[in-house]
């Protein structure tokens, strides 16, 4: 069977009420699908995106050339399999992919939100996505599945709407986000705010488009280091050196030094560099154990079962995070979850790459 690849944007108009306190009206969800709902609707898998992912998770439009980012993993026969699952992609509020933003457009007035735009956190995330499934009529779901910040969502999910997921999938995530990782976000904030092409915050989205921004590449190199691995780099570029460099040339480059830049200089061209201080802000201030006297207590909400993956050699949220997950529910006497710590040397992007490590594994979960 094919894809079924659909994109929508809903529209709506009642105010969400935010975490901080603001409320965010009107707004707007964009969303893909794939596959199809069946009759009561018991088929329905949400797929939760990472920092700079969207909702195109899978297949390929036809003016791109790359598939979505987790294209290895949906579709017909895969293991999020559209021929049985009906999956759900949204685009998270704050993000620069259709969703509202900071570079959206503020009601009533024809002007960007830009500073305006209200702080978001990943429980407004998740409130915003579940009442868009009630738009849609549905009501509960079979499995919530995600990496990284997807990975944070599904949990944000588990502990916050207990009855609406039988199964949450949670992978390279953590229970809060710890110093390191904030740590790597506040260069890229810095190198942001930092560049004079940045404007304070009120630059022309159209000239960034075009022409990049200088110090988000920076920021995002260090970003990039943060997702990989000691391991990974070695194996990926070892010591070479650029073919057209030379040794002693002081601007010469190593294959790691061209693979930075050329990665960083790109992104800065299609993501937004306001909606990324607003998602790494939503990141940093994550935390499963807010609002409750302590993470164990914030556990005992969840009713869905839970699997957990982590990745041994990530180094931006560590396996022995995700591993205290596990061992908290194993403490509070909840035996209805499971934790496997793949043995990759790939870093933090192992969910995004190595796909044939755990393609099983969340196979057999949603499978039960």
């Amino acid at each position: 069977m094919d894809l079924n690849l659909k994109t929508h944007t809903q529209h709506f108009t009642n105010p969400l009420y935010l975490e901080s306190g603001r409320i965010l009206e009107p707004y707007d969800i964009t969303y893909e699908t794939y596959g199809e709902i069946n009759e009561d609707k018991s088929n329905v898998v949400v797929v939760c995106h990472a920092l700079t992912g969207s909702h195109h998770a899978a297949g390929i439009y036809e003016d791109e050339n790359k598939a979505g980012w987790w294209d290895g993993l949906i579709g017909s026969g895969k293991a999020i399999d559209t021929d049985k699952y009906f999956v759900i992609c949204s685009n998270v509020i704050g993000s620069c992919f259709g969703s509202t933003g900071p570079m959206s457009m503020q009601h009533p007035y024809q002007e960007y939100y830009r500073y305006k735009f209200p702080v978001i956190t990943i429980k407004d995330m998740i409130k915003a996505q579940r009442i868009l499934f009630d738009k849609l009529d549905i009501h509960r779901v079979h499995a919530i599945v995600g990496g990284s910040m997807g990975g944070m969502q599904a949990l944000q999910f588990a502990i916050h709407y207990p009855n609406f997921a039988k199964n949450i999938i949670s992978l390279a995530a953590t229970y809060a986000t710890q110093p390191w990782a904030i740590a790597f976000n506040k260069v890229a904030q810095e190198s942001i705010l930092k560049d004079p092409d940045f404007k304070q915050g009120y630059y022309d989205p159209e000239i960034i488009t075009e022409q990049g921004l200088n110090g988000m590449a920076v920021g995002r190199m260090a970003g990039h280091i943060s997702f990989l691995s000691h391991e990974s780099m070695a194996k990926k570029f070892g010591r070479e050196y650029k073919r057209d460099d030379g040794l002693y040339e002081l601007f010469g480059k190593f294959q790691v030094e061209s693979y930075l830049e050329y990665n960083g200089h790109n992104f800065t061209k299609w993501f937004d560099p306001l909606a990324y201080l607003y998602i790494t802000k939503a990141i940093n201030i994550f935390d499963l154990g807010r609002g409750f006297d302590s993470l164990a207590e914030a556990m005992k909400k969840i009713q869905a079962k839970l699997h957990l993956i982590s990745f041994k050699d990530d180094i931006l949220f560590k396996n022995t995070e995700m591993k205290k997950i596990s061992d908290t529910l194993d403490e509070i006497g909840n035996n209805n979850h499971t934790y496997i710590d793949i043995d990759s040397d790939y870093g933090h992007d192992a969910f995004l790459v190595e796909l044939d490590k755990f393609d099983n594994y969340i196979k057999e979960a949603l499978n039960g």
